[in-house]
């Protein structure tokens, strides 16, 4: 086990990796790891905080599902939360999974519903009286965005309940019990969840169109445009058009699979059921759903398409098993981020040999250099492979990679390749082992540095140009200042030109500059635009935009709050820092270094002058009735979402907890609370409080 200290170095990283690393995959569909490594990178800070307690923070980056809703459409938030599953890797986790279900229930018998895991994006339809009236993402699972627009344009996705897709769903689904029918009034609301995807035949024709344009515009003098690399997020980015005539062109498809809020449906059993009921209503059901009675039928299921997954039409990464008895789910609740009465059972990635042809090293913002692996081109998963992380130095150490080795090749989760190992029957007799640089690759040549207690080795020079794009990519990204059009490409272009050398010049660029760099007119007009936009972002944002290491978006908004510009944070002690709530002496450490650097107050300096506001802080005009009391809300409300129930303890100076202990001064207690939460309360004498009493005690601050 690491040193308190060296524990609390990684988790704070492993955190800062596991936001960045959520947003790439949920935020702008274009993941930098796979499934596997990201499910690593999760389970090594949830074994470091189970390690060390006193690291895990109230509201844990663990218990938090997706990313947060951007700028680019409008957010929803969804009145029951749409929770992320817990993961089996192998038949030994599932069966573990199995044993605490039948635990759970006292040993009763349980049936089980095996659902096909889609690569897709997460989707909620929000039907009122029969008619569709919102579509929403998932979001972080509180709160998602708005793509109503774009999903009226799915074909599956009926417009109004008991379209053409009943007979054909429900037929396929032989093994049902019974079939549900539509009610003669509709539903007040049925909100109906499922998974838009795009067909493997459906990406392979975008590909060949954008492959054709590419050609086009080759021949035109012209820079290709990027080809999509797979369904996944070919899927996600088309459901994310700013204008849905695109998206209506992507030939995207739909299942459903789960009911969220019901109003006037008729009572239903199990989950089977509800899906009848769906398939009733004109929903696709996936025809391949089978209910089990035993976990060993679970287990077969899994293998069979395990076996067979490639001969489906469209990409599956693993299997999705449930509880179908509803009454039984109920009785064993949820976790703090995850349902108990469900599972996704992942597939193990696929694998290829194929030349390790060289190992190089990329500079990150923070300076940390990354090998990588210069493949032979090889197709895996049905895309070609030619590069792949190696992490760090002991990653490549512990492997023992070389170059000219022959190397297995395993893109997890369909999306990211990883270097697994070499074959060592096939290695060269004259191989020898990898020496990691010594020398960052920029023209500087720096030296490169390992810290004690940390994995990593970086560059520490600050001129270093590897890192300022870094840095300058990081701050107009989505999760910083979310400027549109201000992408990788766009920054190397710029930067390589000597016109931008950090963040401040951003806000000093016209459009004679852009113009004379070969932007267009009406690529320049619109990039000014959304420079001049985010010059107004909250200063929570900036904050996060700035790259301060360990500071995260839940410290800066705190942070944001209790000072109010930018200018009081920067002339705070670190004293004073670390006695906010939210954020502790390491994060208050590097957010006073990185304010008392000079260059970091020349860059403040080029920001006021370009217009960036210091001080926009949303003004809450709330009594603050609840200062110094925590509150931890469970369950779902109905007058409040996840996010407006913990922003109204918030505003009223409270702290919202996702987590009960001794300090708690109120369980707010909704439908379907976590079981756990309820017991905790119970054992320390918390007090528990429904909605209309949690309404009294915004308003007072006190107790019934």
């Amino acid at each position: 086990m690491p040193s308190r200290k060296g524990a609390a170095a990684r988790a704070a990283e492993l955190r800062e990796l596991i936001a960045y690393h959520n947003d790439r995959y949920f935020g702008v569909d274009d993941p930098e790891i796979s499934d596997a490594e990201f499910d690593e990178l999760v389970r090594e800070l949830r074994q470091i905080e189970t390690d060390h307690p006193e690291l895990k923070p109230e509201q844990s980056l663990l218990d938090v599902p997706g990313v947060g809703v951007t700028t680019t459409f409008a957010p929803v938030t969804h009145r029951i939360p749409m929770t992320s599953l817990d993961n089996a890797m192998d038949e030994a986790e599932l069966r573990a999974w199995g044993e605490r279900v039948a635990k759970g229930l006292s040993g009763e018998p349980t049936r089980f519903v095996c659902e096909l895991k889609i690569d897709g994006l997460a989707l909620s339809l929000r039907y009122e009286n029969g008619v569709l009236v919102q579509a929403a993402t998932r979001g972080d699972g509180k709160v998602g965005e708005d793509v109503t627009a774009n999903v009226r344009t799915i074909h599956e996705v009926p417009g109004a309940l008991g379209g053409a897709h009943a007979s054909g769903a429900q037929s396929s689904r032989a093994q049902s019990s019974r079939a549900q029918s539509l009610p003669t009034q509709p539903p007040g609301v049925l909100e109906v969840r499922g998974e838009v995807y795009m067909s493997k035949a459906a990406f392979e024709r975008l590909r060949t169109t954008k492959m054709r344009d590419n050609e086009a515009r080759v021949a035109a003098g012209k820079k290709p445009q990027p080809v999509p690399a797979n369904p996944r997020n070919a899927g996600a980015g088309s459901l994310r058009q700013k204008d849905p005539a695109v998206t209506a062109t992507r030939e995207l498809s739909f299942w459903a699979y789960q009911l969220g809020e019901v109003e006037g449906a008729p009572p239903f059993t199990s989950h089977h059921d509800t899906l009848d009921f769906l398939a009733a209503g004109g929903f696709p059901i996936n025809p391949e759903v089978r209910i089990v009675d035993s976990l060993d039928e679970v287990v077969q299921f899994c293998a069979k398409w395990q076996t067979n997954r490639n001969d489906l039409p469209y990409i599956i990464d693993g299997i999705v098993v449930k509880v179908d008895d509803l009454a039984q789910r109920e009785r064993l609740g949820y976790t703090a981020k995850a349902p108990r009465w469900a599972i996704a059972v992942k597939f193990p990635p696929e694998e290829r040999t194929t030349l390790l042809r060289d190992i190089m090293v990329s500079i990150g913002r923070t300076g940390r250099a990354t090998p990588f692996a210069v493949l032979e081109p090889v197709v895996v998963a049905g895309s070609t492979v030619s590069m792949s992380t190696l992490h760090n130095r002991e990653q490549v150490q512990l492997k023992d990679v070389r170059p000219g080795d022959t190397v297995i090749v395993r893109k997890a989760g369909d999306v990211i390749p990883e270097v697994v190992g070499p074959v060592l029957a096939l290695r060269p007799k004259n191989s020898k082992p990898w020496k990691f640089p010594t020398k960052c690759p920029c023209d500087l040549r720096s030296t490169l540095v390992q810290a004690e207690d940390e994995a990593d080795t970086r560059c520490v020079e600050p001129e270093c140009p590897h890192q300022r794009d870094q840095k300058i990519i990081h701050f107009t990204s989505r999760v910083g200042m979310d400027i549109e059009g201000f992408g990788e490409k766009t920054v190397y272009k710029l930067s390589d030109a000597g016109v931008i050398e950090d963040v401040g010049d951003v806000y000093s660029l016209t459009a004679e500059v852009l113009l004379a760099q070969g932007f267009g007119e009406g690529q320049t007009a619109n990039l000014l635009r959304s420079i001049d936009g985010s010059r107004g972002r909250p200063l929570e944002k900036l904050l996060v935009a700035l790259g301060i290491k360990h500071l995260g978006p839940a410290a800066s908004e705190s942070l944001a709050r209790r000072f109010g510009s930018l200018d009081a944070i920067a002339q705070a002690s670190a004293e004073e820092l670390s006695a906010i709530d939210g954020v502790g002496g390491v994060i208050a450490d590097s957010v006073a270094t990185w304010f008392a650097s000079r260059q970091h107050k020349s860059l403040i300096t080029k920001l006021r002058k370009g217009g960036v506001q210091f001080d926009n802080v949303v003004v809450v005009d709330a009594p603050p009735t609840l200062a110094g009391k925590t509150v931890v809300v469970t369950g779902t409300l109905e007058r409040f979402g996840r996010e407006e129930a913990q922003r109204a303890i918030k505003d009223r100076g409270g702290r919202s907890a996702s987590s009960v202990s001794a300090k708690t001064f109120a369980l707010v207690v909704g439908n379907e609370p976590g079981a756990a939460k309820v017991k905790k309360a119970t054992e320390l004498g918390v007090p528990q409080i429904d909605e209309q009493a949690f309404e009294r005690l915004l308003e007072t601050g006190q107790l019934p």
